[in-house]
C-alpha cells in the first residue's frame, strides 16, 4: 500500500498499520460486508481514505481513493455512491506535468500543432492547460517551476496514451501522471488490472 500511495505522494509514510500522505490517512484494509460495494463483489476488503485536516485541495483524498481502487482492481465508494474507476467512459486521460509551459517548437518532435491550441499525434489529442494546484506527485518540479502546465492527453487506447505521455515527460523534463495524478512509470500503468490480465491471456 505504501508503494502505491507514494505514486501519488512520494513523501507518504507508514504510521502503524496505516499510510499517511499529507493530511490524508489510508487505513489498513479490513474485511467488510458485500453491501458496502452495492453487492457488486462477493468478498470485500475496505481501504478507508480519510482527510484528517481541512479538506484537501483539489479533492486529493477522493483522487487517492479512486487511484488506489483502480490499481487494486476494486471499486470506490464516496458518500454512498459506488463507482468503478476502470470504467473509462467519458473519463479524462493521462497528463504530463511540466515546470514551464512548452512552446509549439518544443512539442513539434512528438505533437503536431492544430487549431485552438490543440495538438495531435495520430488519433491522440493533446491540450496545454495551466495545472490547477500542486499535485504531490510532482513536488520535485516545484523548485524549478515557472508555470506548472499540464499536457492533457485524450484517446481511445490507454497504452498508446501512456507511451506518448512518457515520451513527452522525458523530452520536456516533466512527470507523467494518470487522471488521478498518480505517477506512471510504464504505459501499461494506465490499464486496469483485469484488462491487463485479459490481454496477457489473449497473447498467450
Amino acid at each position: 500500500m505504501l508503494r502505491l500511495v507514494r505514486l501519488a505522494d512520494p513523501s507518504a509514510r507508514s504510521e502503524g498499520g496505516d499510510v499517511v500522505a499529507g493530511d490524508v490517512r489510508v487505513c489498513a484494509p479490513v474485511e467488510a460486508e458485500a453491501d458496502l460495494a452495492g453487492g457488486a463483489l462477493e468478498q470485500v476488503w475496505a481501504v478507508r481514505v480519510v482527510a484528517e485536516g481541512p479538506l484537501p485541495v483539489d479533492f486529493f483524498d477522493r483522487h487517492l481513493a479512486e487511484g488506489l481502487a483502480f490499481r487494486l482492481g476494486g471499486l470506490a465508494v464516496c458518500r454512498g455512491v459506488v463507482s468503478d474507476p476502470a470504467d473509462d467512459e467519458g473519463a479524462t486521460g493521462p497528463a504530463v506535468i511540466v515546470p514551464v509551459r512548452p512552446t509549439a517548437e518544443e512539442l513539434a518532435p512528438l505533437l503536431e500543432e492544430g487549431e485552438d491550441f490543440v495538438f495531435t499525434a495520430g488519433d491522440i489529442r493533446a491540450a496545454l492547460v495551466p495545472q490547477k494546484g500542486q499535485p504531490p506527485a510532482v513536488q520535485e518540479l516545484l523548485p524549478f517551476a515557472g508555470e506548472l502546465t499540464a499536457i492533457e492527453l485524450r484517446g481511445a487506447e490507454p497504452v498508446k496514451l501512456g507511451a506518448l505521455a512518457l515520451q513527452l515527460a522525458e523530452a520536456l523534463n516533466g512527470i507523467a501522471v494518470d487522471r488521478w495524478r498518480f505517477r506512471i512509470d510504464a504505459a501499461e500503468d494506465l490499464v486496469a488490472p483485469e484488462d491487463a490480465a485479459t490481454s496477457a491471456e489473449d497473447e498467450a
